[in-house]
């Protein structure tokens, strides 16, 4: 955890200094990367909205993403493109610098679409964007939140120049 608050931290003065704000989804870990941001002080000056997007439901409320957009983008849960639309529609919907979304599967076991546990799609979206994919070879659900989380704060903090 002392990973994560630190970069958490250094996200934290980067945002202040620029003036940037950012929005957060996140399936598989849970609400950990929105935790980490959160649990920093002065957080209300770059963090504007976090949400666990865990089912298709959740997608649609909250995104605006609905089955039939991924069906004609043919983009699949989980998947690099899913976590870009994703950063990039909570972006626009809460008008913020810096969108930041993750989509996997924690575990113990993979996901219906054939992902492995410890697969995840984390990506940012902003003045720049970014999509990555992470695979741990774990079906330990609390180390894979945890690990997810982590890598999306330091996708994040390169992005932004806060490494």
């Amino acid at each position: 955890m002392d990973r994560s608050r630190a970069l958490a931290e250094r996200i934290a003065v980067r945002l202040i200094e620029r003036k940037q704000t950012v929005a957060v989804a996140e399936g598989s870990a849970g609400g950990l990367i929105s935790a980490a941001l959160l649990a920093v002080p002065g957080a209300s000056a770059y963090f504007v909205s976090g949400a666990v997007v865990y089912t298709g439901a959740a997608r649609g409320m909250l995104a605006g993403i609905t089955l039939e957009e991924m069906k004609a983008a043919n983009i699949r849960p989980a998947s690099e493109p899913y976590a870009a639309l994703l950063a990039r529609r909570m972006r626009e919907r809460l008008e913020t610098t810096w969108g930041l979304a993750e989509a996997g599967a924690a575990g113990p076991t993979g996901n219906r679409y054939g992902d492995p546990a410890g697969h995840t799609c984390i990506a940012v979206a902003g003045p720049s964007d970014r999509a990555v994919t992470l695979r741990t070879g774990s079906g330990d659900r609390q180390a894979n939140m945890h690990a997810f989380a982590l890598r999306a704060l330091e996708l994040f903090a390169e992005e932004i120049g806060a490494t």
